[in-house]
Formats: structure tokens, C-alpha cells, sequence
């Protein structure tokens, strides 16, 4: 759009080479001339953001991953499917577990704007990095970027985040509704691959059981919290896992690769 391309422009090397010169051209006392454009961007929302206190706010979801983990290794139905099965719920559903772990413990963090490079500078930079070194295939299936290149969240993907934990904090779910929240994430029975589909789809529908039992038997007089807490599983499918990655993990050990982590957390006595 039109406010973006405005953006970029006044962002680039160039732009800020030529607007120095004709502030230093114009008569004292009079500054830049204020057009429709800086009257604010609704694209907004794509604006890129990073945390404002990253050693905070990573600690303490590193600590979520921890305990979300640690949860998922103490379920028994879960210790009773194969190795390979484990992991592939595990790889599918972390950052929604660690979502509902953040709202669990009340996480709170505080983003900024991430200044973004113009193009000009991208253009260099990549012609630098191809004089260095050659380019490196990516893995089949997988988009390829390079290893120390970040990839800021949008200010809209955290608007969603945060409306999220603003959603489970308004309904004051409890550690058990949690726990069966959990349990319907973790066991996903429509991803690609799994061989016990059946005994999976079982164990969630378990979970949903229980937790409507649970609604019913605490909140007798709000009939409409069942409901509620499953628009909470909904807006769960707008989380993204790479965004909660770079998020709250590349700032403290860089460009991490979760699927490697993730084993070696599974495979560990957390």
C-alpha cells in the first residue's frame, strides 16, 4: 500500500541523505513540512517489534517451556506412545502449550519497534554475504534462511499474543481447566503421519470430557464457560510457532533450531 511504500522510502539511506540537505537549505527555525502519511500508518500492524527487556521475558519462557514439558512427559497416556509419536505432537503443539503456560503463570512483556534495515542496506549486505561465502542448500521442505538473519514478529502477530493471554486472564481459568486445555492441545489427532490416530483422537476427547465435567461441577451458574474456554482453544490456531520462537528464544541463544531442542528436552528427565 501506499503509507508502506511512504515508510520504506522515508526509511531508506538515500532518502535521509537528501532530506538532511534540504533541511540545512531551508530558513531558520522552520522544520519539515508534515504530510498525511505522518499522521500514523494503519498498517501498523506490521510494523516489526522485539522484546523490550528480552533477558526478563525469555527467562521466564524458558521456564514455561520447562514446565510445559515437564507436564506433557508426566501424562501417562503420553508415555505410553511410541518415541516418534511423542515428538510429533510435541513439534505440532509447543507453542500453543507454551502460550497457555505464559497465561498460566501470568507472563507479562513488553515489545518495541524493531528499526528495519532499508533496502539499500539489505542489497549490501546480502552481496557481502555472497562474497564471503557460498549460499548453503536448504533442507527439502524447508524454506532456507540464513543462520544469523533474524526475522522480527509483527506488531500484530503480538497484538495476538496478547489478546490471547487477555482472553484466559478475563476467564480466570483454573490449574485443572488448564490442565485439560493442555491435554486437547497435546493430543491432535489430525496431524499428518501419526499411526495411532484412534487411541489419540480418544485421549482428546477425554480431555474435552473432563473438562466439561469440571466446568459443569465448579461454575453451575455460568453455563456458558464451557463455550468460552473452547473460543480460547480457537484463537490458539493464530499462534505461530516461528513467531514465539523468535520471539522469546533467538535473543538469548540465537538461531535455534526447536525440532533439535525439543528432542533433547523429550528425551531428558526435565
Amino acid at each position: 500500500c501506499r503509507c508502506c511504500a511512504d515508510s520504506r522510502r522515508h526509511s531508506s539511506i538515500l532518502y535521509n541523505i537528501l532530506r538532511s540537505e534540504e533541511r540545512a537549505a531551508s530558513p531558520a527555525g522552520q522544520g519539515p513540512r508534515r504530510g498525511p502519511a505522518s499522521r500514523g500508518c494503519p498498517c501498523g500492524s506490521r510494523r516489526r517489534v522485539a522484546l523490550k527487556s528480552p533477558q526478563v521475558a525469555c527467562k521466564a519462557a524458558s521456564a514455561v517451556l520447562v514446565k510445559t514439558l515437564r507436564f506433557v512427559q508426566n501424562v501417562p497416556c503420553f508415555q505410553e506412545l511410541p518415541l516418534d509419536e511423542q515428538l510429533l505432537l510435541v513439534r505440532s503443539c509447543w507453542a500453543p502449550l507454551l502460550v497457555l503456560g505464559l497465561a498460566q503463570d501470568r507472563v507479562h512483556f513488553e515489545t518495541v519497534e524493531s528499526a528495519e534495515p532499508s533496502m539499500l542496506q539489505r542489497i549490501l549486505t546480502t552481496r557481502r554475504q555472497g562474497e564471503q561465502s557460498p549460499p548453503r542448500e536448504a533442507a527439502p521442505g524447508r524454506p532456507h534462511h540464513g543462520p544469523g538473519t533474524p526475522h522480527p514478529p509483527s506488531a500484530g502477530e503480538i497484538q495476538a499474543i496478547k489478546g490471547f493471554l487477555a482472553k484466559c486472564w478475563s476467564l480466570d481459568i483454573s490449574t485443572k481447566e488448564y490442565a485439560y486445555l493442555k491435554g486437547t492441545v497435546l493430543f491432535n489427532p489430525d496431524l499428518p503421519g501419526l499411526q495411532c490416530t484412534r487411541y489419540i483422537e480418544g485421549l482428546q476427547r477425554e480431555a474435552q470430557q473432563a473438562l466439561n465435567e469440571h466446568v459443569r461441577l465448579i461454575h453451575r451458574g455460568d453455563e456458558a464457560r464451557f463455550a468460552k474456554l473452547n473460543v480460547v482453544l480457537s484463537l490458539l490456531r493464530s499462534i505461530n510457532a516461528n513467531v514465539i520462537a523468535e520471539l522469546f528464544f533467538r535473543p538469548i541463544i540465537g538461531a535455534v533450531n526447536m525440532d533439535d531442542m525439543l528432542l533433547e528436552m523429550l528425551c531428558a528427565k526435565l
